[in-house]
């Protein structure tokens, strides 16, 4: 459920990150990459304010698209010389580094840049470099590799809180929870929504009625909170919810699975951590959650199921997906058939 933390897992301190490129200065190569695509914009335009101070020209800035990187179309770019400028900014976009024919070649002219020129690697949020590709192996460890992340709880808060601020309006902090758990953690998803709140909220204080009433739902806050009803056994109120979720014709009844799968799996491994006192941060930590506001929701559903609830619940999820993908039948009423035996409590007969 949870990754083991490793090298692309560490959390980036954006704003520790910037205040190095403006002390330090440009390096010669960078990789950019990672799903927060919001603050991998925020700091390639940092990084082109300093290398190319007057602005994009023709002549010190050069834009190579993807997939494929024709080494002598890189050679080119990286040789020409600044002109009303004292560096060139190179932008290699969407370049599919897992997979060039000629890498070899590209890696030799990326580790021989010369001292006026700045090349950057910037990947779509959805790449992720492949570490055993040998190419990949030689441009990290020549260039500055920086994976945008979602950022702290803290961090994001505050950076939702400016973002009302500069509308004239003040977030409470538990509206500014909520937006985070219903509306996703990446920054251009949160934008449209703090402005639709921003225009809806009457007064100037943004608050949680504020949010869920004009902040659009991710599906997966969706069936979080249809969880939390049948935990609370408002199984009325959780059909409903259902019934919402799947009239929406983007919402797929196999992603739905999925996603409710998922979110089983999440509320056994909280009620395992209830009753051996394992606490919020183990939970946190094997469910790959983020914020503690998030943890305390999940542990407080799961206290609404027993173990062998949920452990069935799970089985329950695992035969729906099955089904849906292997006997013809009406996958959403099969989800529906799924939720409903959730609810009813079913446990696996030992008879």
């Amino acid at each position: 459920m949870a990754k083991k933390r490793g090298r692309d897992e560490e959390k980036l301190n954006y704003s520790a990150a910037v205040r190095e490129l403006k002390a330090d200065g440009p390096r010669s190569l960078y990789l950019l990459w990672g799903p927060e695509d919001y603050l991998r914009e925020q700091y390639l335009n940092e990084l082109k304010k300093i290398c190319l101070p007057e602005g994009e020209d023709s002549f010190s800035y050069k834009r190579i698209n993807g997939p494929e990187l024709d080494p002598a179309q890189l050679r080119e770019a990286i040789d020409a010389i600044p002109f009303m400028s004292e560096r060139s900014f190179v932008e290699l976009h969407d370049i599919d580094i897992n997979r060039l024919a000629d890498g070899e070649e590209c890696l030799k002219l990326l580790t021989d840049i010369p001292d006026y020129c700045t090349v950057a690697f910037v990947q779509s949020a959805q790449f992720e470099p492949d570490g055993r590709i040998r190419f990949v192996k030689g441009l990290r460890s020549a260039a500055k590799e920086l994976k945008f992340t979602q950022q702290s709880q803290g961090m994001l808060t505050d950076w939702i809180a400016r973002r009302f601020a500069a509308a004239g309006k003040r977030i409470e902090l538990d509206a500014a929870q909520r937006l985070i758990f219903v509306s996703g953690e990446f920054m251009n998803r949160l934008i449209p929504e703090i402005e639709k709140i921003a225009a809806y909220a009457g007064g100037d204080r943004v608050t949680v009625a504020d949010v869920d009433a004009a902040a659009n739902h991710i599906p997966e806050a969706v069936v979080f909170e249809m969880t939390e009803l049948i935990s609370q056994k408002k199984y009325n109120s959780a059909m409903s919810v259902l019934a919402e979720l799947l009239s929406d014709k983007n919402n797929e009844p196999i992603a739905m699975a999925a996603v409710l799968g998922l979110q089983m799996r999440k509320l056994y491994a909280a009620r395992l951590a209830i009753e051996q006192n394992l606490g919020s941060k183990y939970v946190m930590e094997v469910c790959a959650i983020k914020y503690d506001y998030i943890a305390a929701k999940l542990i407080s559903a799961a206290r609404g199921f027993t173990l062998p609830q949920l452990i069935r619940a799970v089985e329950i999820c695992g035969e729906a997906d099955y089904r849906m993908k292997s006997s013809g039948l009406d996958a959403r009423e099969i989800l529906k058939e799924a939720v409903v035996r959730i609810a009813a409590g079913e446990v696996k007969c030992t008879v």
